[in-house]
């Protein structure tokens, strides 16, 4: 059987469209779909789609956090295979089989779909999103993957056998977490392009900077959880990885010169994590903060 387990707070305008992308999915195997949300307005909408589809269920969450939410659903699910998204995205046709094929395999223990851009290109921020998902995540995962090398999950979307049903409160980038308990376990994790997600992303700075702060410091976190596993994101491990290959992405003058700001952006971004994280010794909830523009 298999658990899809999607995770939403105050999306009551995309979990419609999250749940009808997972309903329209053709698999051969049986399949529940736990949506987790605190909110009563998201509550409603999850409920109008139970009344339809029996296999939708709506999960209650205390509202202490994604993780608490997802060690909540982990113990209801019922399928050995789970497929994790979240509220404000949705994802292609197939992309469940696609996940499927990957991880029926004997070795794998989670395999990661690609999340792809939904903003508009040619906005600031729409195009540092292109670049990121396109040169940052995909290409990455691709040359690691070929080289037999770990890599992390997309919480955006990714399948994993339920090997675990607990995972940290405090975690502030869990599909990383959940990452390296995997391979901890022995398991490798895949990639599946074909299974694609589409995501918004954010558009001005403020949020911009809130969500790679939560991501990025997330993956700056893994040394306490994980202290001997090497990390696949770091400041040193972006320096090292990908310093030149942005300079391939832009199309125009325009776009160059937005690829050579955006350096000085995750500079700044990389100060602020450590400032907050390492100086100020900030929490959970102070740095887990709603991103309203990817809504």
């Amino acid at each position: 059987m298999i658990s899809v387990i999607i995770t939403a707070y105050k999306e009551d305008k995309t979990i419609g469209r999250a749940i009808e992308s997972f309903l329209k999915q053709k698999v051969s195997e049986e399949m529940e779909i736990l949506v987790a949300c605190p909110d009563e307005k998201t509550k409603k909408v999850i409920l109008s789609y139970s009344e339809k589809y029996p296999n939708v269920k709506h999960v209650q969450d205390p509202g202490e956090g994604k993780p608490t939410a997802l060690n909540i659903c982990f113990k209801i699910a019922k399928g050995d295979k789970i497929i994790m998204s979240d509220g404000d995205v949705y994802v292609s046709e197939n992309s469940i089989n696609a996940l499927l094929r990957e991880l029926n395999k004997d070795k794998v223990g989670a395999v990661t779909g690609r999340p792809v851009s939904i903003n508009s290109r040619k906005t600031m921020f729409g195009y540092f999103s292109h670049l990121l998902t396109d040169i940052g995540a995909h290409d990455t995962r691709l040359k690691y993957v070929n080289k037999g090398r770990f890599i992390v999950v997309s919480g955006y979307l990714f399948a994993m056998k339920k090997l675990f049903d607990t995972i940290p409160k405090n975690a502030l980038s869990d599909d990383a977490v959940m990452s390296h308990m995997i391979h901890e376990k022995g398991y490798k994790i895949s990639y599946a392009p074909e299974a694609k997600v589409f995501v918004k992303f954010p558009d001005n700075f403020k949020d911009w900077i809130k969500q790679k702060k939560r991501s990025a410091g997330g993956f700056n976190q893994l040394k306490e959880f994980f202290p001997k596993q090497k990390r696949m994101r770091s400041f040193w491990e972006e320096v090292k990885e990908g310093w030149y290959k942005p300079f391939t992405y832009p199309k125009n003058l325009r776009e160059l010169f937005w690829t050579k700001l955006l350096y000085f952006l995750r500079l700044y971004l990389w100060f602020v994590i450590y400032w907050d994280l390492s100086v100020k010794k900030k929490s959970f909830k102070e740095i887990w903060v709603r991103v309203e523009s990817t809504k």
